[in-house]
């Protein structure tokens, strides 16, 4: 009887470490998507004006494209933008995009405009990742976050929290 309960005791241990080694293999993080998969994700935004849906998909290749990943109401992402626009010009061969995980359309709007995005040929859309994409497919740690793709759609880089103009102008002129 005693050996019947060693042996059930031994198979239990058994069991319960093989069930911690399997934990502990599930726990390791997969890479995140935008490593595993070198093209530009398709994904929707919803544009400033409230009905057109951009589907990146759709951004033509020739030009590299810039995915910024904010939020109106962030700091960070206010000085991030405001560097961006101050060397707009240096960047004026990358089609850049804004996008955010915010609810308000009134603030994405806002932020354009306090901004003073108009007029900028480069800057093609601002809106709103309603099926909240980005974040999980970039792994978003981190706003601002700054998604980078060649003039191939292919990706270059992920700047997470701060991006120079000076790096962004050096991948996209290699």
């Amino acid at each position: 009887m005693k050996r019947i309960a060693l042996l059930s005791f031994i198979a239990c241990m058994m069991c319960a470490l093989s069930y911690a080694q399997t934990a502990d293999t599930a726990k390791k993080k997969a890479p995140a998507p935008y490593l595993q998969y070198p093209g530009m994700p398709a994904f929707n935004i919803l544009l400033s004006d409230s009905t057109t849906v951009l589907n990146t998909f759709n951004i033509p290749k020739g030009r590299p494209v810039m995915l910024v990943f904010f939020d109106p109401d962030c700091k960070h992402c206010k000085a991030e933008t405001k560097e961006l626009m101050a060397g707009i010009d240096s960047l004026s061969n990358i089609d850049i995009y804004f996008v955010s995980p915010n609810h308000s359309m009134t603030s994405i709007r806002q932020f354009y405009d306090d901004n003073h995005m108009a007029g900028h040929a480069n800057i093609k859309g601002i809106g709103r990742d309603y099926e909240f994409f980005f974040a999980t497919y970039y792994d978003v740690n981190f706003i601002p976050d700054i998604a980078l793709y060649d003039d191939h759609k292919k990706f270059l880089r992920l700047f997470e929290g701060h991006a120079k103009v000076s790096e962004l102008w050096a991948y996209t002129h290699k």
